[in-house]
């Protein structure tokens, strides 16, 4: 999810070892410590950088003449061969000043740049820019100040970071990013908490004088994590006037480090300056299934009821189904086959030169991500279970 952590952490306890004359004994395999997760970028006092390059190819079985995949958020052009995201990411710890910067170019940055209600011409090939405040006094309370991805959702913007390669409607109708102020702090173990400030959605510059106000909980329990995310305030164009409202919950199940699972749900209304307000909400589920450290499944389904045609220019329902296998050669060397499967109630799908002309719609998506970062020529250990 763009949500920060869709996945569970495991806990495990340390027994103590039993001591023996002359010589300790081999940790037994249950009670030694876990391995240290692998690194995600090189780092050098403080400073971070990594990057990835992540190109597709959709086919979709509907060949529409604009070459255009419906319903897709980032990879939103098919028949041919495409760049989704070209990245560098930066950054430095906050300590107690630090700074995030993720910058490049692709589909992904087109996606949030058409977006954005007023746009600008600089942030075009920027995902995330903001500096952070964290000092030790704070007791973990962190703010951030610029443009950062949202927090809510099940899917996350880097593909590589994300179970299927498409992202779900939720995520495709619910907002990308945010441009303002947002402070987190974590409570106790299981429980952090946040509140945001920002011009609104997917917008640099804003576009009206309102603001809008975001809260977010993260509960991360032992085999499940709970996450929350509310955002609310007047997001319509040249004036104040009609709310919006949005909610977004994600419960994440990882029942062992071999299946995960999650189940997202959006509920949002726009209150219209004239006229009656819009409605839409849905409900996203899935399971990643790894069947060795080299070969993985993931199917998703979601419902989504687009009541008075707010996100998708039409009032409609949405079913989706996708099934997507992986196989990477490590962490940095990934590629994913997916098929989807995009069906309405309406018809809203092209078809050749004509719009409008089909109620469903099947995409073929091949998928080729590679991750920068350390370790990425180690290819030990790869397909086994």
């Amino acid at each position: 999810m763009r949500y920060a952590s869709p996945l569970m952490k495991s806990i495990l306890f340390l027994a103590p070892a039993t001591m023996v004359v002359g010589q300790a004994p081999a940790p037994d395999p249950a009670t030694a410590p876990a391995p240290a997760p692998p690194a995600t970028s090189w780092s050098y006092k403080g400073f971070s950088a990594s990057g990835w390059v992540d190109t597709y190819y959709n086919q979709n079985m509907n060949n529409p003449s604009s070459r255009a995949a419906y319903l897709q958020a980032l990879n939103i052009t098919s028949d041919k061969l495409s760049m989704n995201s070209l990245t560098g990411s930066f950054s430095y710890d906050p300590k107690p000043v630090g700074f995030k910067l993720d910058i490049g170019w692709g589909r992904t940055y087109d996606a949030f740049y058409l977006s954005e209600p007023k746009k600008s011409n600089w942030d075009r090939y920027v995902l995330n820019a903001y500096v952070s405040l964290k000092p030790e006094s704070w007791k973990g309370l962190q703010l951030d100040f610029g443009k950062f991805i949202t927090s809510a959702g099940a899917e996350l913007t880097e593909s590589h970071l994300s179970w299927n390669y498409s992202r779900s409607l939720l995520f495709s109708y619910g907002p990308f990013f945010h441009t303002g102020v947002r402070a987190s702090i974590p409570v106790n173990s299981v429980w952090t908490t946040g509140v945001q400030g920002v011009t609104g959605w997917n917008g640099m510059r804003d576009n009206n004088s309102g603001k809008t106000l975001g809260i977010t909980n993260l509960f991360t329990l032992n085999k499940v994590s709970i996450g929350n995310t509310i955002y609310a305030g007047p997001e319509n164009t040249d004036t104040n006037k009609g709310w919006r409202q949005f909610y977004d919950t994600v419960v994440t199940v990882t029942p062992n480090d071999r299946v995960s699972m999650y189940v997202n749900v959006d509920i949002g209304r726009n209150a219209n300056p004239e006229g009656p307000a819009s409605n839409w909400w849905g409900v996203a589920t899935a399971a990643r299934f790894s069947l060795n450290r080299m070969f993985s499944l993931t199917p998703r389904f979601e419902y989504f009821d687009d009541k008075d045609g707010f996100t998708t220019t039409l009032a409609q329902q949405i079913k989706e189904f996708t099934m997507t296998g992986e196989m990477k050669l490590n962490d940095s060397f990934i590629t994913r086959l997916e098929w989807r499967r995009d069906w309405s109630n309406q018809p809203f799908f092209e078809v050749g030169l004509n719009p409008g002309a089909r109620r469903h719609q099947t995409m073929l998506t091949a998928g080729v991500i590679v991750w920068f970062k350390p370790g990425m020529f180690n290819f030990s250990g790869m397909g086994k279970p």
